[in-house]
Order: C-alpha cells, then structure tokens, then sequence
C-alpha cells in the first residue's frame, strides 16, 4: 500500500491576524490618501468656481449651469474613484479572508455582501440627485 502524507496546514492565527491588521492599516492609508487628493481635486475646482463666479459679463443662467456641471462632474469622479478604492481593498482581503476558520470566512462574506448592497443603495441616491 502506497504511502500518504497530509500536508501540513498553518494554523497559526496570530499571524493571520496580524497580516490582516497590516493590510487593513495599508488599506487605511489608502483611503486617505485618496482622500486627500479627493478633497485637493475639489480646491481646485471651488478655485476654479470662485474665479467663474466672480466675472460679472458672465449671465446668471450661465453661472449656475456652469456650477451644476462641475458638481456633477466631481461627484461622478469621486464616485469613480471611491468604488475603484473600495474594488482594491477587497481584492487585497480576499486572500486573508480565504484562510480564515469556515465559520468566520462566512461572517466575512455576509459583512461583504451586506456592504455592498448599502453601497449601492447609497451610490445610487447620491448619483440619482447629482444627475
């Protein structure tokens, strides 16, 4: 009779843990980087906005159609942004996420789905009053 051997399976949870804490905190800085460059993006425009406003040869129907465009337009962008952040960051646990105990990785799947849905729900008032 052939011999078998099992393989052996890392069980060490503490490093799991830990390489889960590394990648949420990586994952954080991220976020607020993107954040930052969000809100740099958005200076920009008000910048941008105060200088269109501020020209009076300018007619008033053209200055709010104007400013309705950029805020559209900016939403749109850090919609876009956002969700493709959000796309990264659960790629990156989703390794993690395979090597934890069957009862856990399904808790964390059900967090992921229940997330998502209110992302949705959310991404679709925020664009459906942006336009």
């Amino acid at each position: 009779m052939p011999e078998f051997t099992i393989p052996e399976f890392n069980t060490d949870l503490t490093r799991a843990a830990q390489d889960l804490a590394n990648v949420a905190r990586d994952a954080t800085y991220v976020a607020i980087g993107a954040g930052v460059i969000g809100f740099q993006k958005a200076q920009v425009r008000r910048q941008a906005l105060i200088k269109r406003l501020g020209d009076p040869t300018i007619d008033l129907e053209g200055r709010l159609q104007g400013v309705r465009s950029d805020l559209t337009g900016a939403v749109h962008t850090v919609d876009a942004t956002v969700e493709d952040l959000i796309l990264k960051v659960e790629a990156a646990f989703a390794p993690l996420e395979d090597r934890l105990p069957a009862p856990a990785r399904d808790l964390a799947r059900q967090a992921h789905a229940q997330a998502r849905e209110a992302r949705t729900q959310v991404r679709s008032r925020i664009l459906a009053v942006a336009g």
